[in-house]
């Protein structure tokens, strides 16, 4: 059973990607909350409720940081509704954070399964470049590390994880420069071919409170995905980061070296594949779309069916 480390910034897609691994039945071992699409303490209460309604045991939600690593505060839009959950609700539970800061869990739990923890960020950087300024180590400690984040077609505006904090980005990426295991990188290049529909969706529908919630989340989604001229659908970006954090063959990947704009336009992320330098990065660049959205699909409505 894999072990696995996830930082996000829930959100619905990121909501929709911790529902997927308490599906697939992994060692979920920590979750650590970054601000990025809304303000921390509402992601950090986004976690504990989802752990709630998922029944989940005791997984440790460590609080992290909620401005970049330059002090900026992020001009959050309303993608994902005012509390991140687009139309779904939870309520409060009797879950609490931990004592120690989302930094500080990253470190504790790679020392803890050395060479064995997977880690999933599907948020901003800035918790990750944190633990890597405690733990130079953790690169060569980690088993692999999948990160949702940039764009390489050069296709419309910087990522937003990445937009958020360049210098985190930049910062993580150079820390994993030359190494054996580079991360892989789930850039909206790969993300934009995962798509839900209502079609889909109606095929999780059922009476339990997990599939009401997916259901009440994804309906906004699919409004905002709608009002941007995309159609009434959704891009599954996190859940697909999630996916490939348990099963790589999931996508292609090509190896390079990747660089972030930390000045003229931040965020905006270039590869260089393949170049002089040793690369940094395994970036996706196709993805079996039809095998993670089965997969998606059976693994969350049998999870739902088993809350019933």
């Amino acid at each position: 059973m894999s072990a696995v480390f996830a930082d996000v910034d829930t959100g619905i897609d990121d909501a929709l990607a911790l529902i997927y691994l308490l599906a697939s039945d992994v060692n979920l071992v920590g979750i650590a909350a970054t601000g990025g699409n809304i303000a921390v303490d509402q992601v950090c209460a986004n976690n504990l409720g989802l752990l709630d309604l998922c029944r989940a045991g005791p997984i440790g939600v460590s609080r992290g940081a909620d401005r970049p690593l330059n002090g900026q505060l992020p001009r959050r839009g309303d993608i994902h509704g005012p509390n991140g959950l687009g139309y779904a609700e939870l309520p409060p539970g009797d879950r609490r954070l931990t004592e120690h800061d989302a930094a500080t869990a990253w470190v504790r739990a790679a020392h803890a399964h050395p060479g064995e923890l997977v880690g999933l960020a599907t948020a901003p950087l800035t918790n990750l470049a944190l633990a890597l300024r405690i733990e130079p180590a953790l690169p060569r400690l980690l088993r692999r590390l999948v990160i949702m984040g940039g764009v390489f077609d050069s296709q419309g505006p910087p990522e937003w994880n990445v937009r958020v904090d360049p210098q985190a980005a930049a910062e993580v990426f150079a820390a994993w420069a030359g190494l054996p295991r580079p991360p892989t990188v789930c850039g909206l290049d790969v993300t934009r071919r995962v798509v839900m529909t209502p079609a889909l969706l109606d095929g999780l529908a059922g009476p339990s409170p997990v599939t009401r919630f997916i259901v009440d989340a994804m309906r906004f989604y699919f409004e905002v995905h709608r009002e941007r001229g995309l159609g009434y659908l959704a891009h599954l970006h996190d859940p697909l980061a999630a996916a490939v954090a348990l099963d790589p063959q999931l996508v292609q990947t090509r190896p390079a070296t990747v660089d972030v704009d930390v000045s003229g336009q931040p965020g905006t992320t270039t590869a260089d594949w393949p170049g002089t330098r040793k690369p940094n990065a395994q970036i996706g660049i196709d993805v079996n779309a039809v095998t993670f959205l089965d997969r998606f699909t059976q693994r969350v409505q049998r999870f739902a069916g088993r809350l019933s």
